[in-house]
């Protein structure tokens, strides 16, 4: 994984951790401005990196919901504290044995690149995916859409919240990325897939955030 400066903002509100071991990864990118979002995303990879995990999917994804619940109450406490409002987006990747889940709230994604094709297999929680979903939209004008960042649902924000989950097989040769929205609004689908199917994990990451930077993006991500 690689957090990276983005051109504009003096400091990264994402973050991350790499459990290979126990077959758990996860991102956050905060919101907030300085301080605030750091701390949500902070909060919540903390919350997620603390688990004991069980070697049982199902029970797994269980305590994964339960420490984003967990950190929804706590990023609002401290939002109130502070009398403002912070919070961050999630995505988590399981993996045990032959199978995976992910569990996102947000629009930070995961892929899955399979045999030469790149599925993206979370659903962006945002007001136009929303449209598109509705049919208000159409998916190819939801493109570089302006209001494209505008969150339907976020950690930290409102004290119900909802966690969406996808489950599947893992085959071999599968590659699994996630990433913040930094990489997502600036590098196609084409040239995401294209770049990890060509060599390592750790190559095609550092060529991923070197793409998104020379494409101008503004903000900071990670994948």
């Amino acid at each position: 994984p690689r957090p990276q400066e983005g051109r504009v903002r003096d400091h990264n509100e994402d973050s991350y951790c790499a459990g290979e071991k126990e077959g758990l990864w996860a991102v956050a990118d905060g919101m907030g401005g300085h301080e605030g979002g750091d701390w949500a995303s902070a909060k919540l990879v903390e919350k997620i990196d603390a688990i004991d995990l069980p070697r049982n999917l199902d029970e797994a994804r269980a305590l994964v919901a339960d420490a984003i619940v967990e950190a929804n109450r706590s990023i609002l406490v401290e939002a109130r504290r502070r009398g403002k409002q912070m919070g961050s987006t999630i995505v988590v990747l399981l993996v045990q044995e032959q199978d995976y889940a992910i569990l996102w709230v947000g629009d930070s994604r995961a892929y899955l690149l399979r045999d030469g094709e790149l599925a993206q297999l979370s659903r962006d929680h945002t007001q136009v995916q929303e449209m598109v979903d509705r049919g208000i939209l159409r998916a190819e004008d939801a493109v570089g859409h302006p209001m494209g960042h505008v969150l339907s649902r976020a950690v930290g924000v409102r004290d119900e919240m909802e966690i969406s989950q996808a489950s599947g097989e893992v085959r071999p040769g599968d590659v699994f990325l996630l990433c913040s929205d930094g990489l997502h609004g600036y590098v196609d689908e084409a040239e995401i897939a294209r770049l990890l199917a060509r060599g390592s994990p750790e190559r095609a990451t550092e060529e991923l955030v070197d793409l998104t930077l020379v494409n101008g993006a503004p903000a900071n991500l990670t994948v």
